[in-house]
C-alpha cells in the first residue's frame, strides 16, 4: 500500500473511525505520520477519546458495556431522573416484584440497539454501517424514554388528556425536548464532536429514530421523509422504533424485563432474532428482515405482548389504581408548582412546556402530596391514602361493544351518566345512583397495530436465497392463530364501596349492557335472571363452546334461572 504524508483531510478521517480508547497500527491505514503536527493531532484525537467505559451488571442481560459518550449522557441529571419513574406505574401496587424503572431499561434499549446494528455490520459487510452509526443507534436506544412523566403512560395516557384536552402529547415529544436539554444543559456537544458524531446531522438522525420523521409538511410531502441518513440507510430506523411492524429493541428489553419482575413466564426468545436479522432489499428500500423458519417465534413475540397486557398492563386493579393516582394529581394540580426556566413556575401539568421543570417530575409527587398537610391538597391525600389502605373503586363488570367504538371524554361522560339512568325493569330500587360514582375504562388489546397483523409488514429471506425479501401469510403458518388482532373492552367501576350500592351498581350495569347491545358480563348469569324481559342472544341455550348445541349425547339442557341444567333421560 502506497505510503502518503498525512494532510488535514486526512487527520479528520482518522479522527471519525476512532470511537475506542487507542488507535493502534496507523501504518495499515496507508499513511505515513513523519510531520510532528500530523503526530500531535492524532494524539490529541485518542487523548480525547480516552474516556473510560462502564460495565453494569444487568440481571437480565448480564455484563453491559457501555461506550464512553454512553456514560457522559448516563450521568447527567435528566437521565438520572429516570431512576424515580416506575417503568409499569400503577402496576406495582399489584405485583409486588415490578420495581423496577425506566432507568434500567433504557440501558437495556442501548444495549441491545448496539447488539442488533453491530451484528448487522458483521454479517453484512457492505451495508456500509460506519461507527458514527452505531454509536447514534445506541444513543437513541439509550434516550428514547427520557420523556416519560410520573408512573410512566399514566402520565401522557391519562393524566395530560384530561388535565390539558385540548392539546395532543406524547411521550416521545418530550423524548426529543429533553434529549435537547441534556445536550445543552450539560455541554455534550464538543463532547459528541470528540467521539466523532458529526452536528447537526447526527442529532436530527438520534431523535428522528426516537420519534419518526419531522411532522412538517415538507417532510411529509417526501419520498423519504428523514434527514439524519438517507434512503439506503433505512434499516437503521428500525431498531430502536420500528414503525413498519413493531419489532425492535425496545420491546425485546421490556418482554424480557417485565416478564422478570412480573414473574410470568416469557415465551420469547429475541437472542433468535439477533442471529437470524438480515437486511433485504423491499420495495426499493433496505429493510430488516429474518429467516422464514422464525415467523412462528415473532408471532410469539406479539402473543407476549398481547398475555402482559392482559395479565399485568391492563390488570383490572391496576388500572383503576392508576385512575385513583391521575384523580388525585388533578386535584393537586394547580397547587403544585416546579420551577423552571428563568424562575417561572410551573404546575404538574405545564411542566411538560419546560424541561428544566420537566426533570423534577418523578414518582415521588406520590409522597408529596400523600405526605403534605396543606388544606388545598386534602382531597388529592384522601385519594391517596385510599390506595395505600386499599379502599379502591370496585370493578363491577367489564363488557364489549359488537363492533369497536370511538370513544372520547365526552362518550365516556355519556356512558356514565346512562349507567346511573339505567334503572333495571324489574324490582324495587335499592339506591340512588350517580353519574359521579361510576368510572368506565375503555381498554384496547391488540398486537401493536391496532385491527393489522403486524407480520403482515414483516419480510422473510429463504437460506436457498439469502437475498431475496419474501412474504408469509398467516395461512401458511397455522390455523390456531387469532383471526382478529385486536378488541376493545368496556370496565365499569364503582367508587361506594357499601354493599347495598355495589349491588345496585351491577344491577344497573348489566341493565346498562342489555340496553346498549353490548355482550353479557362475565358474571352476568348471576344477575341477569333478576332483569326481564332477558336479552334473548344472552340465554345460553344451545350454546356451546365447540360451536355446536352445548350438549352432550344421551343428555338435554335446560335453562334455569339463565343457568344450564343437565336433564338426563332416565327411560328410553
Amino acid at each position: 500500500m502506497e505510503q502518503k504524508e498525512i494532510g488535514d483531510q486526512e487527520v479528520k478521517e482518522i479522527e471519525n473511525q476512532i470511537t475506542g480508547v487507542v488507535l493502534q497500527h496507523h501504518d495499515r491505514l496507508g499513511i505515513s505520520i513523519t510531520n510532528q503536527g500530523g503526530r500531535l493531532t492524532i494524539s490529541n484525537a485518542v487523548i480525547k477519546r480516552n474516556d473510560p467505559s462502564k460495565v453494569f451488571n444487568d440481571p437480565i442481560h448480564g455484563h453491559v458495556e457501555m461506550h464512553p459518550l454512553l456514560i457522559k449522557i448516563i450521568d447527567t441529571p435528566q437521565f438520572q431522573r429516570l431512576r424515580y419513574i416506575k417503568q409499569l406505574g400503577g402496576t406495582y401496587f399489584v405485583f409486588p416484584g415490578a420495581s423496577h424503572n425506566r432507568f434500567e431499561h433504557s440501558i437495556g434499549v442501548g444495549h441491545l440497539a448496539g447488539r442488533l446494528v453491530q451484528a448487522l455490520n458483521e454479517r453484512q459487510p457492505e451495508l456500509l454501517i460506519s461507527r458514527r452509526d452505531i454509536l447514534c443507534v445506541q444513543i437513541a436506544g439509550l434516550c428514547h424514554d427520557l420523556g416519560h412523566g410520573p408512573f410512566s403512560h399514566m402520565f401522557d395516557g391519562m393524566f395530560i388528556p384530561r388535565a390539558r384536552p385540548g392539546i395532543k402529547w406524547k411521550h416521545e415529544t418530550a423524548s426529543l425536548a429533553m434529549f435537547d436539554y441534556l445536550v445543552e444543559d450539560n455541554d455534550l456537544k464538543p463532547v459528541m464532536e470528540q467521539h466523532g458524531l458529526v452536528l447537526p446531522e447526527d442529532l436530527d438522525f438520534i431523535k428522528e429514530q426516537i420519534a419518526g420523521p419531522p411532522n412538517t409538511d415538507a417532510a411529509q410531502g417526501q419520498k423519504w421523509p428523514y434527514k439524519g441518513r438517507p434512503e439506503d440507510k433505512s434499516f437503521l430506523y428500525e431498531i430502536v422504533a420500528n414503525k413498519r411492524n413493531g419489532i425492535d429493541v425496545d420491546k425485546w428489553d421490556y418482554f424480557a424485563r417485565d416478564c422478570y419482575h412480573l414473574g410470568i413466564q416469557n415465551n420469547f426468545d429475541y437472542r433468535r432474532c439477533l442471529k437470524f436479522a438480515r437486511v433485504c432489499e423491499v420495495d426499493g428500500q433496505k429493510n430488516i428482515c429474518t429467516r422464514d423458519k422464525e415467523v412462528g417465534n415473532l408471532y410469539d413475540m406479539f402473543h407476549t405482548r398481547n398475555c402482559l397486557h392482559r395479565r399485568a398492563y391492563q390488570h383490572k386493579v391496576g388500572n383503576i389504581i392508576e385512575t385513583m393516582i391521575t384523580e388525585a394529581f388533578l386535584k393537586a394540580d394547580p397547587h403544585i408548582q416546579f420551577e423552571g426556566s428563568g424562575g417561572r413556575t410551573f404546575t404538574l401539568s405545564t411542566a411538560i412546556d419546560d424541561m428544566k421543570a420537566y426533570t423534577k417530575l418523578t414518582d415521588h409527587v406520590f409522597e408529596q402530596i400523600l405526605n403534605s398537610s396543606s388544606a388545598e391538597l386534602a382531597e388529592a391525600r384522601q385519594i391517596l391514602q385510599n390506595i395505600i389502605c386499599r379502599r379502591l373503586y370496585k370493578c363491577v363488570g367489564q363488557t364489549q361493544a359488537d363492533k369497536p367504538v370511538s370513544v372520547t371524554q365526552e362518550i365516556v361522560h355519556k356512558w356514565e351518566e346512562e349507567l346511573a339512568q339505567s334503572i333495571p325493569q324489574t324490582g324495587s330500587q335499592e339506591a340512588s345512583l350517580q353519574p359521579e360514582d361510576f368510572v368506565v375504562s375503555v381498554i384496547f388489546m391488540d398486537y401493536g397495530m391496532k385491527e393489522k397483523n403486524p407480520i403482515n409488514n414483516v419480510r422473510f429471506y429463504c437460506k436457498n436465497d439469502i437475498t431475496k425479501a419474501i412474504q408469509i401469510r398467516k395461512n401458511q403458518v397455522s390455523k390456531l392463530l387469532p383471526e382478529q388482532f385486536a378488541e376493545q373492552l368496556i370496565r365499569v367501576y364503582y367508587k361506594k364501596r357499601d354493599e347495598k350500592s355495589l349491588e345496585a351498581a351491577k344491577k344497573h350495569f348489566v341493565q346498562w349492557c342489555m340496553d346498549r347491545n353490548f355482550s353479557k358480563p362475565q358474571d352476568g348469569d348471576i344477575i341477569a335472571p333478576e332483569l326481564t324481559p332477558l336479552k334473548a342472544s344472552w340465554s345460553n341455550n344451545n350454546e356451546g363452546e365447540d360451536g355446536g348445541d352445548g350438549g352432550t349425547r344421551g343428555t338435554n339442557c335446560v335453562s334455569v334461572n339463565g343457568q344450564k341444567r343437565a336433564k338426563t333421560k332416565l327411560f328410553k
